[in-house]
């Protein structure tokens, strides 16, 4: 009795796993010809990347991790910026924000980064909790506001990307004047509430020219639309 009760346990515990799983991995049907515009997000991890067979599978555009905290840069960043922007992609940058790191340096780091590099989108703060530091939402907001200050002293408004945790906890009611990324698996007609103009809707997307899993965007959208945001947002 004792080995069939573990054997089940066993059984349970490896199903409960599985649809996990699945529950992480999935992601929602898009109709493309709602969202026809397509992005990727892409740091080093993703490699040695063909920018010119991605904006052959219909991408639009890309961004592209720069920095973190006050010190990291990331090492493909201006290899990245420079083979998207030739292979005609509207190109970003995005910065990780690090909860315990004084706020105005990281601007001052992530300005440094991009320096003078041609950039069609805003530049992009990441806000999550995963993989982040342990402070308290105190300091952490602190952090962020100062961040986000200090970024608009130097007359740039940027995008916040965040999940729907750091949606509630960083971004509603104190950013909701900030263009929003958001990452979200829900289909993006039930989620519109959120006020948001571009999607993260999968980090497992597969794509020629890139080697593993990448993450999939789309802007919230037409093609016009698209082009009438890419004009007001203009830096």
């Amino acid at each position: 009795m004792i080995a069939a009760g573990a054997v089940a346990l066993v059984a349970i515990t490896l199903l409960t796993w599985h649809n996990r799983y699945k529950w992480l991995h999935s992601s929602p049907d898009i109709d493309f010809a709602q969202y026809p515009i397509v992005g990727i997000d892409v740091s080093k991890h993703n490699g040695a990347i063909d920018f010119d067979s991605v904006a052959k599978n219909g991408v639009h555009f890309v961004i592209i991790k720069a920095s973190e905290h006050t010190s990291f840069v990331d090492s493909k960043f201006k290899d990245n910026h420079r083979n998207a922007t030739a292979a005609g992609l509207k190109v970003g940058a995005y910065h990780f924000f690090r909860k315990k790191f004084n706020g105005d340096e990281q601007a001052r780091h992530f300005l440094a980064t991009v320096g003078n590099l041609e950039l069609q989108l805003p530049l992009v703060i990441d806000v999550e909790d995963a993989s982040n530091d342990e402070v308290s939402d105190e300091v952490a907001r602190q952090n962020l506001a100062d961040m986000i200050g200090s970024l608009r002293k130097n007359g740039i408004t940027p995008i916040f990307y965040t999940n729907g945790d750091g949606y509630r906890k960083y971004y509603k009611g104190r950013y909701d004047d900030l263009p929003l990324w958001l990452c979200s698996f829900s289909h993006p007609d039930s989620i519109l509430d959120h006020g948001h103009v571009i999607q993260q809707y999968s980090h497992w997307g597969r794509m020629n020219g890139m080697t593993g899993d990448v993450d999939l965007n789309i802007f919230i959208g037409s093609e016009k639309d698209w082009e009438t945001w890419l004009e007001k947002v203009k830096q």
